[in-house]
């Protein structure tokens, strides 16, 4: 029966019709909200008033923001002045907040856009950027790539070398590309989550880790 009534010519143009009118449009913008126990979801009932959701959020996210603005800012206390002013910009925007976009890749940009200005309004403030690549976790206090096992005093020395020259060559990469790396390398967020922080598309985002890693490379390669 069922192939008789996909057979049947009649019923061609009606089902392509129906095929038409279920097919996403990609000029549509996504609601990240369609899930109820999302973020997105979560931040527009805060938009309608639930306090408890915007303490959920809060909750959710604050340590992420503080590791995040201490790669940027290298200072504990001003990470955590910075991510009370992201969610208070957060809760002041809430009304504004579109479901287009993540709640993540919202609640980044202004974390992101908050560090840019830090450094740009303290820049005189400093004889060198305070970014470290290989800086101790502010939380759990580890460094990456460092072995568990006791260094010596000649490694110890290597490393404060290595960390002086990822500092001097990171603070020399273009913004976008250092709040890329910040992104990928620390917050584990893929290309179109940091693309979408940074307004660039997929392939840019792409291009744009590239060309970082790349100087990076070429600058430390006497440190690897």
């Amino acid at each position: 029966m069922a192939t008789l009534v996909l057979d049947n010519p009649a019923l061609g143009p009606a089902l392509a019709q129906g095929a038409a009118l279920n097919t996403p449009d990609p000029q549509r913008p996504i609601n990240y909200a369609l899930d109820e126990s999302s973020d997105a979801a979560v931040m527009l009932r805060v938009a309608a008033g639930d306090e408890a959701g915007f303490n959920y959020l809060v909750g959710k996210y604050h340590r992420a923001m503080i590791s995040f603005l201490f790669r940027m800012v290298h200072n504990q206390a001003v990470a955590e002045e910075l991510a009370q002013e992201v969610f208070l910009r957060v809760y002041r925007s809430r009304e504004s907040y579109r479901a287009e976009a993540k709640f993540t890749t919202w609640l980044y940009r202004i974390a992101t856009n908050l560090a840019v200005n830090h450094a740009r309004d303290t820049k005189h403030e400093r004889s060198a950027q305070t970014i470290y690549l290989d800086a101790p976790d502010p939380e759990s206090g580890t460094t990456p790539d460092v072995a568990d096992d006791t260094p010596t005093v000649e490694q110890n020395i290597l490393r404060d070398e290595r960390m002086a020259a990822i500092r001097a060559h990171v603070m020399a990469l273009p913004e976008r590309q250092r709040m890329a790396v910040l992104m990928h390398k620390y917050q584990g967020m893929d290309y179109r989550e940091i693309g979408d922080v940074l307004k660039l598309s997929e392939s840019a985002t792409k291009s744009l880790l590239f060309r970082a890693y790349q100087t990076l490379r070429d600058k430390l390669k006497d440190f690897v």
